[in-house]
C-alpha cells in the first residue's frame, strides 16, 4: 500500500536520527496498512531541542492523536517530546548498530547494552511524564498501540484492527494444520526452504 503522508497525519513519527529509519520504517508501514496518515521527521533531543519543542507544539495544531518516538542509548527523545506535549507518546528503544561509519565484515555491530539501555531509559520516566514503551525494535507494536488509541475515537480503525487480528488467527491454525500434516523437521524444513541454510537444516534432522 502506498503510504499515507498525503493526507492530514494522525500519527507523528520522529527519530533521533536518519540511521534509526531502518528500525521506524516498521511503523511506518504498519500504519500505512491500516490507512492511518503519518507524519515522519528527524528530531533530536541533544542536536535539535529548540527543533523538539516546535514540532510538539506543531503535532498539537496539527491534531495528531499520538507520537510515535524511537531513539537509542540514551533515549531521551520519547520523555522530551512528552514533556512538551499531552499527547500519547509512544517510545521505541533501538538497539543502536556501531556500522555508521566502518565497512567490510567487520562492520556489523550492536552495542554492548543491546537495546537495553534504551528501554530502561524510556520506562523509567519521573512521575507526571508517561511515556508508553514497547520492545526493542519493536516499532510495528508502537504503531499498532496507535492505532488502538485512535480507534477510540475513529470507528472505522477498530474495522481494520479485528481484521489483522483474524488475519493472525488464520494464519496460525493454519500453520498448526501444516505441522500436523508434515510433523515438526519437516515442517521447519518446508519453512527454511532451500540452499545452504536449509541443507544444513535437513542435515540436522537427520
Amino acid at each position: 500500500m502506498a503510504r499515507t503522508q498525503s493526507k492530514k497525519p494522525l500519527v507523528g513519527i520522529i527519530m533521533g536520527s536518519g540511521s534509526d529509519a531502518r528500525t521506524m520504517r516498521g511503523a511506518a508501514t504498519t500504519l500505512d496498512d491500516l490507512g492511518i496518515p503519518h507524519e515522519d521527521q528527524i528530531v533530536s533531543a541533544h542536536r535539535t531541542p529548540a527543533h523538539l519543542q516546535k514540532y510538539a507544539d506543531h503535532a498539537e495544531k496539527t491534531g495528531m492523536g499520538a507520537i510515535i518516538a524511537g531513539a537509542g542509548g540514551a533515549a531521551h527523545l520519547p520523555g522530551m517530546i512528552a514533556s512538551f506535549t499531552t499527547l500519547p507518546v509512544i517510545g521505541v528503544p533501538i538497539m543502536v548498530y556501531n556500522d555508521k561509519r566502518a565497512s567490510g565484515p567487520a562492520a556489523p555491530g550492536v552495542s554492548s547494552f543491546g537495546g537495553l539501555d534504551a528501554l530502561l531509559s524510556m520506562s523509567e520516566m519521573p512521575k507526571g511524564t508517561p511515556v508508553a514503551v514497547v520492545g526493542v525494535n519493536r516499532a510495528e507494536n508502537a504503531a499498532l498501540l496507535a492505532a488502538r488509541i485512535l480507534a477510540a475515537s475513529v470507528p472505522r480503525l477498530k474495522s481494520k484492527l479485528l481484521a489483522r487480528k483474524r488475519r493472525m488467527y488464520e494464519e496460525v491454525v493454519a500453520e498448526s494444520r501444516e505441522i500436523a500434516e508434515y510433523g515438526i523437521s519437516e515442517f521447519v524444513v518446508r519453512k527454511v526452504g532451500g540452499g545452504a541454510t536449509g541443507a544444513a537444516l535437513r542435515r540436522g534432522l537427520r
